[in-house]
């Protein structure tokens, strides 16, 4: 494909769905800089066969100085990185667009708005990270008054944090995943998909991330089964004890696709039951299921009220 001015430095399948989405958006071919993370190769291939504008894609590892250098316009997957902050701070990019990067993103728009420090939630930053934020915010903040700072998003960011950002210059874009939504996955995806059945539990990284006891979890995915056979895709950061634990309980069947669950049921318009801890999928896969007529249960605390009184993803409005 032809030289770009864009690139898209991402990390995540999510991140790089993103730039796909971007440059559908904006009709322009994006270069991606990649980590090389799990499914991120196969969600490139998947993404790049369904028609994505993608131009030279570069596997990284640490900052993609060159790569950065020979571009103006910056799509990021990650404003918290602490090498994103490194790059910003010594490059100084012409332009940025941020991707989204789970619900990471909330947080970093509320950051972008000021009502927030410039740091990751619930983590502790080192002496380096904290110098650089100040620094990396101020390039942004300065970029963003020229009006060369766009938000490019799924998420509902709220009418007063919205209205905080574009006072100070930020241009909001929202998306509804339209560029995958249109397009029909390879024939193996499609075969995959079809190999999930039509209850689905979505795995979460909570009990290996510390946020969840693993005996709280298995007890979650022990009530979905209660109610019927269904099929478990594994998070992709989920530890080995995890996935024993879950495949210990009685009609739960492990199916473990090399995508993730928005490039995988994308299109499809089959009615599915979608079983999920609160995460970003709550947000993705409305759009992405739009008009499939499937459903969204939400757990653990109201597993209960949910699976009798499911959200229905109905058509776009």
């Amino acid at each position: 494909m032809g030289r770009t001015d864009v690139m898209a430095w991402v990390e995540s399948p999510l991140q790089l769905l993103g730039a796909a989405e971007w440059a559908e958006t904006h009709g322009k071919t994006v270069g991606v800089a990649g980590r090389l993370t799990p499914q991120m190769s196969e969600t490139a291939e998947e993404l790049l066969a369904r028609g994505a504008r993608f131009g030279v894609l570069e596997p990284y590892v640490g900052i993609p100085w060159a790569m950065l250098a020979r571009h103006g316009h910056w799509l990021i997957g990650d404003g918290f990185s602490g090498q994103f902050r490194l790059a910003a701070t010594v490059l100084g990019p012409r332009r940025l667009s941020f991707l989204d990067d789970g619900a990471g993103a909330l947080a970093y728009a509320a950051t972008l708005a000021g009502e927030r420090p410039y740091e990751r939630p619930h983590q502790r930053e080192g002496r380096l990270h904290r110098l650089l934020g100040p620094l990396a915010h101020e390039r942004v903040a300065r970029r963003a008054v020229a009006g060369q700072v766009e938000i490019f998003t799924a998420f509902d960011l709220g009418g007063a944090r919205v209205a905080a950002l574009e006072e100070r210059g930020y241009r909001i874009s929202r998306h509804r995943f339209a560029g995958i939504r249109r397009t029909p996955p390879r024939t193996s995806t499609g075969a995959v998909r079809e190999t999930l059945g039509a209850r689905i539990i979505l795995g979460s990284a909570r009990p290996t991330d510390g946020r969840m006891p693993l005996s709280e979890y298995r007890e979650w995915i022990g009530r979905v089964a209660d109610r019927g056979p269904a099929v478990y895709v594994p998070h992709r950061r989920a530890s080995t004890a995890q996935r024993a634990a879950v495949a210990a309980v009685p009609g739960i069947r492990i199916v473990e696709p090399a995508l993730p669950i928005e490039v995988l049921l994308a299109g499809t318009t089959r009615a599915l039951a979608l079983f999920t801890l609160p995460s970003s999928t709550t947000t993705t896969l409305p759009p992405i299921l739009a008009g499939s007529g499937s459903r969204l249960h939400v757990g653990p605390a109201d597993v209960g009220p949910c699976l009798a009184a499911p959200a229905t993803i109905g058509r776009d409005r």
